[in-house]
């Protein structure tokens, strides 16, 4: 029976087009989310053939920026953000002003009125939550120093955008510029009491409900939320525990937004911080891995089915001034504030570059200004052309910045010599220009084992290395590992073995043999097959989760594979053999080369 499926159709023509056109992505060496938008502009209204439908995708694609924050919340513990609030805070309140200065010096020379330039500048001014968090994930620095401080910086925009979407309707209102509901309690005050409370009281009530939403959280969710999990854990379901990793995430960040006001992505922030307390919350982030990366998929789609590309030849002089707000005036008042604050340079560079893009705030903005009357519908236009361009630049401003960052560094350091030269006090100097603690360096090693990942497996088997007095090295991209192994001497390199520049580091042409000890078989083949190309001569010992997994790492390359599972079973037989039957430990054919153990469950197919 025939029937209209919009919700559907949505998401299978936009993931089905988000796939073919991310793996052309991939095929050309270019980011895959330039796949995406792609696929988002060809099922958009501005092209010819399927039309996805305009109200569901972006809806969407909010809940993979809701199930993005919680991931991150699991891995950010209130110490990590209450850490960097003092470059965090100040940081991204200049650079929001400064950005805004700039998109209203534009809007005012296009002929703009006051109200819409400033909704202009302050749209230009705010980062992509999801573009921001990818480019960190896929570099591994979420939980480093860079990593914590620009997710900090993002949460204070979100904060800032939550107060600028409360006063913008107010301010239309009073101006006479335009009009749209105030502050939900606000109002009711005045019908109730006809108290009103002006632009001030709305300001001072929503930041009482966003402390009240976060203090509510701090006290009562920390406590509930890890509670309930355990005991949805100790019902042995996994079908359950995933169903409240959603109900959590989705739930609170949901109530926060009705109830508080706050943003969906603010609300999902701190109930994954408060569950990170919990020792469930690693498990909890493999369960909301897939349809986080689903539906923040659709968000980029979401995007793209908003650009009309046709503005990109009826204005180009205005999108290239848009675009160079966007990529070159916030990432430089963003490195220059962070170098203000005396940290790193390689800090000032990773900040300034994933803040080089604008998103979803931006779109509410946008959208809002424009319902208002304060905003002419090119200044939207201009607006998702800027987001649109400068997301697909974010890669290539990464990666100008990993270039400049060793010459930058190197100017830095011959000038400090210099200058150090004459001075008696030539240490202090030489101190001053020391790398900072995340950035890596080669190492001087030949004849070693390399070790990759220094989790429960990698711990143990670097603790029998060091013991046996072996030369070897951790890879890991956690810097609270990486910082308790360098306390204890051992030499470590920050970054992802993935990456063939990080295998170089470790001389990986001069050792002897590489532990792969991550749980994640995706990633271990590609490590052992770079291994094996550079290093034909090299052991390779990895780790398993099933058959197919020991024989897709034998197929790339290692020598030998170990898998936990088999190994607790051969142990359970062995000792039950010897209590029974007084007989000898039972063999399962897989010979020597199939040594298994492992203690950590299998990590979600990639």
């Amino acid at each position: 029976m025939p029937h209209d499926t919009p919700l559907i159709s949505t998401i299978v023509g936009g993931l089905v087009l988000a796939f073919i056109f991310g793996a052309f992505a991939h095929r050309l060496r270019m980011p895959p989310l330039v796949g995406y938008l792609i696929a988002g502009v060809l099922v958009g209204p501005h092209t010819p053939g399927y039309v996805a439908d305009q109200s569901l995708a972006p809806e969407l694609a909010e809940i993979g920026v809701i199930l993005l924050m919680f991931g991150v919340g699991l891995h950010f513990s209130l110490k990590d953000l209450l850490s960097v609030r003092g470059i965090a805070v100040p940081g991204a309140i200049a650079q929001i002003a400064f950005a805004t200065l700039l998109g209203w010096g534009l809007g005012a020379f296009l002929g703009w009125p006051t109200g819409g330039s400033l909704v202009f500048g302050l749209a230009l001014s705010v980062a992509s939550t999801v573009v921001l968090l990818k480019a960190l994930q896929e570099r591994r620095l979420v939980e480093t120093e860079r990593g914590r401080i620009a997710v900090g910086w993002l949460i204070v925009e979100d904060l800032a955008m939550v107060l600028a979407l409360v006063l913008i309707p107010a301010a239309a209102s009073i101006g006479g510029e335009g009009h749209a509901p105030v502050e939900p309690l606000s109002a009711g005050l005045n019908r109730l009491f006809g108290l009103d409370l002006g632009i001030g009281g709305m300001i001072a009530m929503t930041l009482v409900k966003v402390a009240l939403f976060v203090a509510l959280m701090l006290v009562f969710g920390r406590k509930l939320i890890p509670w309930t999990m355990h005991r949805i854990a100790h019902t042995g379901s996994r079908e359950l525990f995933r169903l409240g990793v959603l109900a959590i995430a989705l739930g609170v960040a949901f109530g926060a937004a009705k109830l508080f006001g706050v943003s969906l992505a603010l609300g999902a922030f701190f109930a994954g911080m408060v569950l990170a307390e919990s020792e469930l919350s690693h498990r909890a982030a493999q369960e909301s891995l897939p349809l986080r990366d689903a539906f923040a998929v659709l968000f980029f789609v979401s995007v793209g089915m908003l650009f009309d590309p046709n503005i990109l030849i009826d204005r180009p002089l205005p999108i290239l001034a848009t675009i160079f707000i966007i990529v070159i005036g916030k990432s430089v008042a963003a490195l220059l504030i962070v170098l203000a604050f005396k940290k790193p340079l390689g800090t000032a560079l990773t900040i300034s570059a994933s803040l080089g893009q604008i998103g979803e705030f931006s779109f509410i903005l946008a959208a809002l200004g424009v319902e208002l009357g304060l905003l002419p519908e090119e200044g939207r236009d201009l607006i998702l052309a800027g987001a649109i361009i400068s997301i697909i630049l974010n890669p290539l401003l990464f990666f100008l910045c990993d270039r400049m960052r060793p010459m930058l560094e190197g100017a830095k350091r011959e000038e400090a010599v210099v200058e150090s030269a004459p001075s008696a006090d030539a240490a202090v100097a030489h101190e001053e220009v020391q790398p900072e603690d995340d950035e890596v360096h080669p190492t001087a090693l030949r004849g070693h084992a390399i070790l990759v990942g220094y989790g429960r497996v990698g711990s143990i088997v670097g603790q029998n290395l060091k013991s046996s007095a072996t030369p070897f090295l951790v890879i890991e991209d956690s810097d609270k590992r990486i910082g308790e192994l360098r306390a204890q001497g051992v030499e470590t390199l920050m970054g992802n073995a993935v990456m063939r520049e990080t295998l170089d580091l470790a001389n990986l042409s001069g050792a002897r043999s590489i532990a792969i000890a991550i749980p994640n078989a995706f990633e271990a083949c590609r490590i052992a097959e770079q291994a094996r190309s550079v290093n034909p001569s090299i052991l390779i010992v990895a780790r398993a989760h099933s058959d197919a997994e020991v024989d897709e790492l034998k197929h790339y390359g290692a020598d030998t594979v170990i898998m936990g599972e088999r190994e607790i079973a051969l142990g359970m037989v062995d000792r039950l053999a010897q209590v029974h039957h007084d007989s000898v430990p039972y063999e399962d054919g897989h010979g020597p080369d199939t040594i298994i153990a492992a203690d950590e469950p299998p990590p979600p197919k990639e």
